[in-house]
């Protein structure tokens, strides 16, 4: 498997423990979900920031860099807060299913208009697949919601979805002499303080109840799913294109659901099951023909 696929596996596998994380944090400290995504990318900002201090790394000091530095930290505000207000006015279910879902769609719409590598036949069946494991596996919303509120989240989660393809879509063109922890550092700071007034002012506050529980699940949300798991992404972004990474982002509600069965104990219903199990094999479809095109280039000299 060529090490960028590796590195976009694991960074969705790395995404699938924020939910957990960022729940018990919530629970510990007292936390609203959107205060939670401030404080998720003030602590993952903060600790690669600091590890870029102790190291000796230089800053950026071309504009280009810190434009792309900015772009990337307001647009993680951007689908952070979409995301959580999709959540707030419907269900986490169908705001996963829209936002997550949408993504590879958006990527890939984009990228045929722009000229860039057609998704084939093959490709198509994997995105069906995929879309609809997800569906399968995250389920409809329950009742109750009115119509309003349900374009209201459903308009939240695009949102949220095109941000998230955006920060995909231009993550394949990297900018020279930027690499991707300084670019995470910097960005998911910048992301974090934008949103701290929308947290205080949406989110209930930022009262945060210290304890050792509250402060060691922020140090683990900031390292794991946050600071490692974007770098890992970006790093993939490299080599592949941006839908394969949106394609295998999917691992996410994957590994968030296996993640709940093991900790919390939930039960996946059949219809579940049969989800996770199309959503596991688009995800294999799609390392198989990444791995097969890459090769193909590595040979052709590409």
């Amino acid at each position: 498997m060529p090490i960028s696929t590796v590195c976009l596996v694991l960074s969705g596998l790395l995404w699938g423990t924020g939910g957990l994380i960022g729940t018990l944090l919530g629970r510990a400290a007292g936390l609203s979900p959107l205060s939670v995504a401030a404080y998720r990318l003030l602590a993952g900002g903060g600790l690669i920031v600091a590890v870029l201090a102790l190291t000796g790394r230089r800053w950026p000091t071309r504009r280009v860099a810190w434009t792309r530095i900015a772009v990337n930290g307001l647009l993680s505000a951007l689908f952070q807060s979409c995301y959580f207000a999709a959540i707030s006015l419907t269900s986490v279910s169908l705001a996963t299913l829209v936002t997550i879902g949408g993504t590879p769609v958006i990527v890939t719409l984009v990228e045929r208009a722009r000229g860039g590598r057609a998704l084939g036949r093959a490709g198509m069946i994997t995105m069906a697949m995929a879309l609809g494991g997800l569906g399968l596996l995250t389920g409809l919303p329950g009742g109750g919601f009115s119509e309003t509120a349900v374009l209201a989240s459903t308009g939240m989660a695009l949102l949220s979805a095109a941000g998230f393809a955006v920060v995909t879509l231009i993550g394949t063109s990297p900018v020279t002499g930027l690499d991707e922890l300084t670019l995470n550092g910097f960005g998911f700071s910048l992301g974090g303080m934008a949103l701290l007034p929308l947290a205080a002012l949406l989110g209930g506050g930022l009262g945060f109840r210290p304890s050792l529980a509250s402060a060691g699940l922020l140090a683990a949300l900031g390292i794991g799913p946050t600071a490692v798991a974007y770098t890992l992404y970006f790093r993939g972004l490299r080599k592949a294109s941006a839908s394969t990474a949106a394609l295998l982002s999917l691992i996410e509600p994957l590994a968030a659901a296996v993640l709940a069965a093991l900790v919390l104990g939930d039960r996946l219903s059949t219809t579940g099951i049969a989800g996770a199990v199309m959503l596991l094999a688009a995800v294999a479809r799609t390392v198989r023909a990444e791995s097969a095109q890459l090769t193909s280039i590595s040979r052709t000299g590409g």
